[in-house]
């Protein structure tokens, strides 16, 4: 539920033409949000297939043109490029003249601030850096799923309550993030949700493997409940074998995975030496049971190192 109080009409920005530079799964989805709004796409850039089919399906009846001549069209452009093309998109808009004096520019990076839209800034362009925390499908269900999701918000202190007024309008929760602390901020979001997808699906794997025939419908219950007791409870809710001490179990398991799936042993014990460390740290794991359990996820069960 957004609980986040709605801005004074009068604070709220006027009705924009919006412009979607990069049809991937993120800038539809945006401005498909921002529709909702009151605000009235008018363009969009897309170079595959699929980002085309994309937009058809996000933005029905807003044209397909180059970066530039959305720009031309567009009072609030989202820049929803690839971390990596941002800074010379960014730099060749301003370069080209594209940026216009007072349009309202916005990327949706994680790991920058709004200081890699300098040399829009220095065209006259008004920059915003709004990151919704929140995977996306390229498909409907992302508007959907823009309610009470959270946004890392930066941008400069007199733009502050504009780029606010924006994510709520899309039916996010602003959180403002210093222009210095985006690279660690990514970095936490990255490390919760990017690797949750590959541990679960490995874990997917190892149970069919193992026979389970339905893996997703017994991992869902047992997943639900594990992220909810860890956002309410933190390391408390630490449980499982390396939590106890339980050195002998813990090399059963490494010994298994090197028979039929060696790729996750490296994986395996990297996260259960964080694992240790931590219930080590916060009183759950007994000092005297660490010392045997260290010793497996330091070599294995061959004696060899387990991530070698």
């Amino acid at each position: 539920m957004n609980t986040t109080p709605q801005p004074d009409p009068k604070d709220r920005p006027a009705r924009l033409t919006v412009g979607v530079v990069g049809a991937g799964r993120v800038g539809p989805a945006l401005a498909a949000s921002l529709q909702l709004a009151g605000h009235r796409p008018v363009a969009v850039s897309a170079v595959s297939e699929v980002s085309r089919r994309r937009a058809a399906q996000l933005l029905p009846d807003v044209p397909v043109m180059p970066p530039a001549e959305v720009l031309q069209r567009s009072e609030l452009v989202l820049l929803t490029v690839p971390d990596d093309a941002l800074p010379e998109l960014v730099a060749g808009l301003a370069d080209t003249g594209s940026v216009r004096p007072g349009q309202l520019l916005v990327h949706t990076s994680g790991r920058y601030g709004a200081r890699v839209l300098d040399p829009a800034l220095r065209a006259g362009a008004l920059p915003l850096a709004l990151h919704p925390a929140m995977t996306f499908t390229g498909t409907p269900v992302d508007v959907q799923r823009l309610a009470g999701c959270s946004f890392g918000v930066t941008a400069p202190e007199e733009l502050r309550m504009a780029a606010e007024a924006l994510v709520i309008e899309m039916g996010g929760e602003p959180e403002w993030i210093a222009e210095e602390n985006r690279p660690l901020y990514h970095a936490a979001l990255a490390l919760g949700a990017n690797h949750l997808v590959t541990l679960v699906a490995q874990s997917l794997e190892l149970l069919r493997t193992a026979g389970v025939a339905a893996p997703d419908r017994m991992l869902g219950p047992l997943l639900g409940a594990a992220l909810d007791n860890a956002l309410r409870s933190g390391d408390a809710a630490l449980t499982g074998p390396v939590a106890r001490g339980d050195a002998g179990t813990v090399a059963a398991h490494v010994t298994e995975l090197r028979r039929h799936a060696p790729q996750a042993v490296a994986g395996y014990l990297a996260m259960a030496r964080a694992t240790a460390d931590r219930a080590l740290a916060h009183g759950l794991l007994k000092p005297e049971l660490a010392e045997d359990l260290l010793g497996v996820l330091a070599h294995g069960t061959d004696g060899t190192e387990g991530d070698a």
